[in-house]
C-alpha cells in the first residue's frame, strides 16, 4: 500500500502573523504548457513547489523537453520537434495536463492526449475544447481513452462562442489560436487573473492578443513565437484560504504576494461577516475580533466568488452566528467534502447545489479525510476552530496546491504536525 500522510492540528489556535504566498498553481501549469509553443528555453519564475508542478514537469519531459526546477524557477527547454503524445499514467493524475492539447496541435499539427483525471469534484467535459478546435479546422476523434486531434494543413482563424466561460477551454483555444492562420475571435471566455497572466506571457513570446481580462479575446495568428522569461501571478486561492482562516479563528493575518483586487468579492464577504480588511498593492491584512456573522455565498466565474474557496466559505459559515446559505454553481461534485465537515460537528443541510449552514460557536475535533485540494485545506482550517485534535488524512491532495502548508500554519501559531496514517487492517474472505 502507498504511504498515506495525515495532518494533525490542535484546535483553539488564533492565527496571527504574516504569510507570503507564491505563484498561482492554476497559472504556472498553463505557462509551462505555453513553453511548448516556441523552441528554446523559457524561464518561468515564482512557481510553487507542489506535486502538480512536478507532474507537469514530467509530462513535458516525456514530450522531449528538458525541464529543471530550482529556487522557484522552472526552465523548459523545448525541442524543435516536440513529442505529440501525453500518456495516461500522468494525465490521469493531473487534469490541467489537457492544456498541452492546444499548443501541440498548433505547433505540430497532431496530438494524442489521454482523457484527463484530476480532482473528483464533478463532471468537466472537453466538449468546448473539441468544438472550438474543430471550428479552427482540427479533426478530432476519441479512441481507447485518448483525445486525438490533427490539423495536417494547420489551424485557421475562426469565431468561437463558449457556452460557459470555461478556464480550461479558454486556455487551450487561446494557445492554439496564437499560431493559427488568420484572426480568431473568442467570445464569452474566462476572465480570471490566470488567463491574463497567460496572455501576458504569450504576448511577450510574440503573440498578438487583445482583450485580456474581458469576455472577448481577439487573436491574430503569427508564424512563430520565441522563448521568454516570465513571472507567475500570485495565487489568489491560497491567499483567500489564509484570509478565511484568519476570520474563522478570530485572528489577524497579513497576506503578501497576492493582489487584493483578485479577491475583491471574497474579501468583501469577510467584511460583511465583521472582519476588518486593510489592503495595499500586493498585500492585505484580515483582522477578526469577535465571532463572524453569517453571510450568504454563491460561486460564479470570475470576478464572482471562486468555487475553489467554497470549502473555506462553508467553514466560515460553520462557526458564524446565524444561518448561511451557500450555493455552488460551477462543479456538481464540489459538496463531496460536506460529510467530512459534518464529522467535525458542522450543522449542514444539502439540497442539490445549495447548502444551509447553521453556525456553531465551536466545532469538535475528529478524524476526517480530504477529498480534493481545497476541501483538504478547508478541513484543516475548520479543525483549528474545533475542541480537541483533528486529524485530516489523504493530505496528498493538499500537497497539490499548497507548497508549505504545515510550515505556514506553524508560523501563524498553530500546534500542528504531519505524520503517517496507521495502516488499515487487512481482511480475508
Amino acid at each position: 500500500m502507498a504511504r498515506v500522510d495525515l495532518i494533525r492540528v490542535v484546535g483553539g489556535a488564533r492565527l496571527a502573523g504574516e504569510v507570503v504566498v507564491g505563484g498561482a498553481k492554476n497559472s504556472a501549469l498553463k505557462l509551462m504548457a505555453a513553453a511548448l509553443l516556441a523552441p528554446g528555453e523559457s524561464m518561468i519564475a515564482n512557481v510553487p513547489r507542489i506535486t502538480d508542478i512536478l507532474i507537469m514537469s514530467e509530462v513535458l519531459r516525456r514530450l522531449g523537453c528538458q525541464v529543471s526546477f530550482a529556487d522557484g524557477t522552472v526552465r523548459v527547454d523545448t525541442p524543435d520537434k516536440p513529442g505529440t503524445e501525453a500518456d495516461y499514467d500522468l494525465v490521469r493524475r493531473l487534469r490541467a495536463s489537457i492544456c498541452v492539447l492546444g499548443p501541440l496541435l498548433a505547433r505540430c499539427g497532431y496530438v494524442r492526449v489521454a482523457h484527463p483525471g484530476g480532482d473528483a469534484i464533478g463532471s468537466r467535459g472537453l466538449d468546448m475544447h473539441v468544438a472550438g478546435l474543430a471550428r479552427m479546422g482540427a479533426q478530432i476523434a476519441g479512441e481507447h481513452g485518448y483525445v486525438i486531434a490533427s490539423a495536417p494543413h494547420g489551424l485557421h482563424g475562426a469565431t468561437i462562442w463558449l457556452d460557459f466561460p470555461s478556464v480550461g477551454a479558454t486556455e487551450n483555444l487561446l494557445m492554439a489560436a496564437v499560431l493559427a492562420d488568420g484572426v480568431t475571435e473568442l467570445d464569452n471566455v474566462a476572465r480570471e487573473p490566470e488567463i491574463i497572466d497567460l496572455c501576458d506571457m504569450l504576448i511577450a513570446m510574440g503573440a498578438r492578443i487583445s482583450g485580456a481580462g474581458t469576455s472577448r479575446l481577439l487573436v491574430e495568428g503569427v508564424g512563430e513565437l520565441r522563448p521568454v522569461q516570465h513571472r507567475t501571478v500570485g495565487d489568489r486561492i491560497v491567499g483567500g484560504t489564509w484570509a478565511y482562516a484568519a476570520a474563522m479563528t478570530r485572528g489577524q493575518v497579513t497576506v503578501r504576494g497576492v493582489e487584493p483586487g483578485h479577491l475583491e468579492i471574497a474579501l468583501d464577504k469577510l467584511v460583511s461577516a465583521g472582519a476588518e480588511v486593510m489592503t495595499e498593492p500586493g498585500a492585505f491584512r484580515v483582522t477578526m475580533d469577535g465571532r463572524p456573522a453569517a453571510v450568504d455565498v454563491s460561486t460564479l466565474p470570475y470576478p464572482g466568488f471562486a468555487t475553489d474557496l467554497l470549502p473555506m466559505a462553508v467553514g466560515l459559515a460553520a462557526v458564524s452566528e446565524g444561518t448561511s446559505f451557500i450555493t455552488e454553481n460551477i462543479f456538481d461534485g464540489r459538496f463531496m467534502f460536506i460529510n467530512e465537515m459534518s464529522r467535525l460537528g458542522a450543522d449542514i443541510r444539502i439540497d442539490g447545489h445549495h447548502a444551509a449552514v447553521r453556525g456553531r460557536d465551536r466545532l469538535s475535533g475528529a478524524p476526517v479525510r480530504a477529498t480534493d485540494i481545497r476541501a483538504g485545506a478547508g478541513l484543516v482550517i475548520a479543525g483549528l476552530c474545533a475542541d480537541g485534535v483533528t486529524e485530516v488524512a489523504a493530505v496528498h491532495h493538499i500537497d497539490r496546491g499548497y507548497p508549505d502548508f504545515v510550515a505556514d500554519l506553524r508560523r501563524l501559531g498553530v500546534t500542528v504536525e504531519r505524520g503517517v496514517a496507521p495502516e488499515e487492517p487487512a481482511f480475508a474472505f
